[in-house]
């Protein structure tokens, strides 16, 4: 089950995520939060 999360990100990488967007790489800016923080994540885990 997904949960709405309120964040808050600087104009230079908000113009980034658009981009990424219009040039059709991800479905919406949610898509790209979800495939970073998953990647993020995943690094995370392997340093422990």
């Amino acid at each position: 089950m997904k949960q709405k999360l309120s964040i808050s990100i600087d104009e230079e990488k908000i113009k980034l995520v658009e981009k990424l967007l219009h040039d059709g790489k991800f479905r919406s800016k949610s898509h790209i939060i979800e495939y970073s923080l998953e990647r993020f994540l995943n690094e995370y885990d392997g340093v422990k």
